[in-house]
């Protein structure tokens, strides 16, 4: 049997929210200065990292919706510390679970037409825009888990086959 794509986007926006809330928990255990310190990485922290991946939501979810995103920085900081980014994060995992959970297989094949960061104009099929979201937060997020083996906080399992079976 076929798994349907919006069904498949489903999951993944449950899956985000899923593996956010564990890495965030293990973050959480963090003195804010190691959480906050620089490390060896794209971004520079562990903090810098998990605020790209908001940024990076944001960003995509202001184009899906037609709002403004007020970003004007892929590197911009939401949040100093990790309580306000902890908060937002989940707020912001609540806000695609809604999003998509809307969505409707004619939306799904529809395109969008948006600017990026460059200012640039694009126009692309929502169905891979979603894909790219997903893919975007995953991948951010390993980094993220690699930044947090490198302390004395042992990086949870964020696999997505632990998710499907924890919530089956």
């Amino acid at each position: 049997m076929a798994f349907p794509l919006l069904e498949n986007f489903k999951v993944l926006a449950a899956y985000n929210a899923w593996a956010n809330d564990r890495l965030y928990e293990a973050c959480g255990q963090l003195h804010e200065t190691d959480y906050l310190a620089p490390r060896p990485s794209i971004f520079g922290s562990l903090h810098m990292t998990l605020n790209h991946i908001l940024v990076g939501d944001r960003i995509w979810m202001s184009r899906f919706t037609g709002t403004d995103s007020g970003i004007t920085a892929l590197d911009q900081e939401l949040y100093a510390e990790f309580a306000g980014l902890n908060v937002a994060r989940r707020a912001e995992d609540a806000h695609i679970i809604n999003y998509v959970d809307g969505l409707d297989e004619n939306v799904l094949a529809g395109w969008l037409e948006y600017t990026n960061m460059a200012g640039d104009y694009q126009n692309d099929e929502l169905r891979l825009l979603l894909a790219h979201f997903f893919n975007h937060q995953t991948h951010h997020r390993g980094q993220a888990h690699a930044l947090l083996s490198q302390t004395e906080v042992a990086p949870p399992s964020l696999d997505l086959i632990y998710f499907v079976r924890e919530t089956a």
